[in-house]
């Protein structure tokens, strides 16, 4: 018999979503967190002081440092600190982010601070899944297009999506999942829609690199081109590598004093907004050149990439920050509206709660698969039964699995040896070994028991967090971003802990099925 529209819309749904869902889960999860990627940082970094400095007060001391420290360095790249990242970073070379030291603002002496993954790990793992690069952009690419697929079909499937918005009957095993998933998704479809969509949009020219590659060549000439850089620069030999050797052919330049920095930055800040740092070319000489980055949160359009260029002896200005044109700057604006850096923390606490109910979507879809089928599973063959508990399994330690590793991170950050060597690759490595204790502890306990279990387990850990600042710390909240943080986890451990008491009394009073046990059991 023929299927109907909505019936293959249906099938599409389930079935992708279940294949897909688990993936889904991990980068929404991890991509809410990354909003507040800054913040993480500065937790896991409690020896940072919680003092705030003015830009240029930190800039002296910068300086100071770099001419103590790095006189013949041909370049020096400083990190001001922000509102939402108090530090103050600087290194030498032409490596702007790591490799570097930390100061403090007020002093310019060198920060002993712990070595740590960071908020940047859930960053980075939002859109690489903590594989090679390109290999984790194009899997994450492969899964918002499968998302794109499953919201359009669910429109399609929900003929009744205004009356949905208003559904919801607790109480009613497999109707509550079902309505619990259809109303957080009607709720923020536009959110759904735009996060999933600007999200393929960043990496553009990574899927479809035709037109770059026919145009330039080369993706460094690219770059140029986008930052307005010379015309004899752009068409330069051999890239990057010509313009290195035509340095090093260039006679070393006579010494000449370094600009004032003071009235660049106020010029750089009235153009441009709130300032990231800065770096500067040849400092000390006559050729010095000094480029002002902006903050990324000053506007909806994404503002990376964009800098001011000025003359590092005289101050004039050689470049000043190009407008956009219509392409670029649509381009920007989708990666702006991905990335919330605008709109200041309301923004940011929005995009949280978009992206938790987001997260707690694509959970209930997951569950909701196994709800449905549960009874029927139980009474089929030995092989029917061992798929279904499997899905099970993947689907407990996909959830309730991945929040675990993720407080389980926060817990390694506080207990693991401050001088302990690759610090921050025992983190990473605690949250993976957290999360696969977490499949095998699914593949082994009843599913119902699994669920109570990890996510009681999720929520003490959550409750837990100031505590274990308390005991680990010699000032665990000197820092409001601490507190603010810490709060924010108590909080999302009482709703664990609810959810877990209701998996509890769910078990209560669920009778037993035909065939229970793990995937291993059913095996042997």
């Amino acid at each position: 018999m023929k299927q109907t529209l909505t019936q293959s819309m249906a099938w599409l749904h389930t079935w992708g979503g279940l294949v897909f869902g688990w993936l889904l889960f991990a980068i929404f999860l991890t991509g809410t967190l990354a909003v507040f990627d800054k913040e993480l940082d500065l937790w896991m970094r409690p020896e940072v002081p919680a003092q705030k400095v003015e830009q240029s007060q930190a800039l002296q001391r910068a300086l100071e440092y770099l001419q103590a420290k790095h006189p013949q360095a041909e370049r020096w790249n400083i990190s001001l600190p922000s509102e939402r990242s108090p530090t103050l970073g600087v290194s030498a070379g032409n490596q702007r982010r790591g490799g570097g030291e930390l100061l403090n603002p007020q002093t310019g002496e060198p920060l002993a601070v712990r070595e740590t993954a960071g908020g940047g790990f859930f960053f980075r793992f939002h859109f690489t899944l903590n594989m090679p690069r390109t290999l984790g952009i194009w899997l994450v690419g492969l899964a918002a297009m499968a998302m794109l697929v499953a919201l359009v079909s669910g429109i399609v499937i929900h003929k009744k999506i205004f009356k949905e918005f208003f559904t919801f009957r607790p109480g009613k095993g497999q109707r509550s999942w079902l309505d619990g998933h259809n109303a957080s998704a009607v709720l923020l479809l536009p959110f759904h829609l735009m996060i999933t969509y600007t999200g393929l949009v960043i990496f553009l020219l990574i899927y479809m690199p035709a037109a770059v590659d026919a145009l330039y060549g080369d993706r460094e000439a690219f770059g140029r081109a986008l930052r307005g850089a010379p015309v004899e620069q752009q068409a330069g030999r051999g890239g990057e590598q010509g313009a290195r050797h035509e340095r090093a052919e260039r006679p070393r330049a006579a010494p000449a004093p370094l600009a004032a920095l003071g009235p660049l930055l106020a010029e750089a800040e009235q153009q441009m907004g709130p300032l990231a740092g800065l770096s500067i070319d040849h400092p000390g000489r006559s050729d010095a050149r000094i480029e002002v980055r902006p903050i990324l949160g000053n506007r909806i359009e994404l503002t990376k990439g964009r800098s001011m260029l000025f003359d590092g002896v005289n101050g004039a200005v050689l470049r000043a920050p190009a407008e956009s044109r219509p392409s670029q700057l649509t381009q920007r604006v989708m990666a702006g509206l991905h990335f919330a850096q605008f709109g200041g923390y309301p923004m940011r606490w929005l995009y949280f709660l978009c992206g938790l109910v987001s997260s707690a979507m694509i959970a209930s879809g997951l569950v909701l698969f196994c709800v449905k089928r549960r009874r029927k599973y139980a009474s089929e063959a030995p092989a029917a039964r061992r798929v279904s508990h499997l899905i099970e399994a993947l689907n407990l330690a996909a959830v309730a699995g991945l929040s675990l590793a993720c407080i389980g991170l926060l817990w390694a950050n506080r207990l693991l040896p401050v001088e302990l060597a690759q610090r921050a690759a025992w983190e990473v490595n605690a949250f993976f070994a957290v999360w696969l204790l977490s499949l095998l502890h699914a593949l082994w306990r009843p599913t119902l028991r699994g669920w109570g279990e990890q996510l009681g387990l999720s929520a003490l850990l959550c409750m837990a967090l100031p505590l274990l600042s308390l005991l680990t710390l010699p000032e665990p909240w000197a820092q409001p971003l601490h507190q603010a943080l810490e709060l924010t986890s108590l909080a999302l451990g009482m709703a664990l802990a609810g959810l877990a008491w209701r998996v509890y009394r769910r078990q209560e009073a669920a009778p037993p099925l035909p065939r229970r046990g793990a995937v291993m059991q059913e095996a042997l």
